[in-house]
């Protein structure tokens, strides 16, 4: 996953998407596929299908963990004050929005959104033409200086003043020789007092064959991903302490009183709100 040159937030034209490789998967455009939307190709198409068939739950393991998303968005927002966003990996902008749900519940809060790939980026950019609170930027998450250095950031953000850092099954595309660990380590170190976290990450160990064949898959794209297990994840987040009900299973994460979960190892995903402590 090598760091995309390209313009910052607030210049979306600048974007060549004419140089983009159509022919090769984009992680981003086939999870746009799962989630039914249609800011893919037939080579991403070609590969969602080709997980399906050796994972057919990955559809729906999709959907749980953008509903995780939005569960623990609202929180932030509502429970815990947070007013910033810094949404790194948000892929391709999809019904729900960070900045959708976050803005419902106060329009003041502002949002910024990183991601690698400029189709994303750049529909991000039409999306939120004369929204002021939320922008987009085209890079790399692992390199932080440029993440946290960016005009996006420095104008909207106070990094100062709490944040919440979004990774939204993303991490599992940060191989273990990129340091993970110290990517996050990074943005933590960052965010000012009382900053948070919320976290999807992808397992294989509920459903380890079908992982394994998914992951060989993926080797088709630039971001191959590396499941983890729940030891882990929780390995890569030191210095985050984690609210109730800690790092569990997606569909277990404050599902709602009237909510019945059932074999939430279905959802292979492991998600958790935590506060840097």
């Amino acid at each position: 996953m090598d760091v995309e040159s390209g313009p910052e937030a607030g210049d979306a034209s600048r974007i060549d998407l004419a140089r983009i490789d159509l022919t090769r998967p984009s992680a981003a455009r086939v999870y746009d596929y799962y989630l039914g939307g249609f800011h893919n190709f037939p080579a991403d198409r070609e590969l969602a299908e080709s997980t399906i068939a050796v994972r057919p739950t990955v559809r729906a393991n999709a959907r749980s963990g953008r509903n995780f998303l939005t569960r623990a968005v609202r929180h932030l927002v509502a429970d815990r004050g947070v007013r910033q966003f810094l949404d790194l990996g948000s892929g391709i902008p999809t019904a729900g929005n960070v900045h959708e749900i976050a803005q419902a519940v106060d329009p003041s809060v502002r949002v910024v959104y990183v991601d690698i790939e400029p189709v994303a980026v750049s529909h991000g950019e039409m999306i939120l033409a004369g929204n002021p609170n939320a922008a987009c930027l085209l890079a790399d998450l692992r390199d932080t200086e440029r993440v946290l250095g960016s005009p996006a950031v420095r104008d909207l953000l106070d990094l100062s003043r709490p944040t919440a850092l979004l990774l939204s099954l993303v991490l599992h595309f940060v191989p273990d020789e990129a340091d993970p660990a110290g990517i996050v380590c990074s943005y933590r170190q960052a965010l000012g007092p009382g900053s948070w976290l919320a976290i999807s990450h992808g397992t294989h160990e509920f459903q380890p064959e079908t992982a394994l064949a998914a992951t060989r898959l993926y080797g088709r794209t630039a971001t191959p991903p590396r499941p983890r297990t729940r030891r882990e994840v929780l390995d890569l987040l030191d210095g985050y302490a984690f609210a109730p009900p800690g790092l569990v299973l997606a569909e277990q994460w404050r599902p709602g009183r009237l909510r019945q979960v059932v074999e939430p190892e279905r959802h292979p995903i492991w998600v958790g709100v935590a506060q840097a402590s």
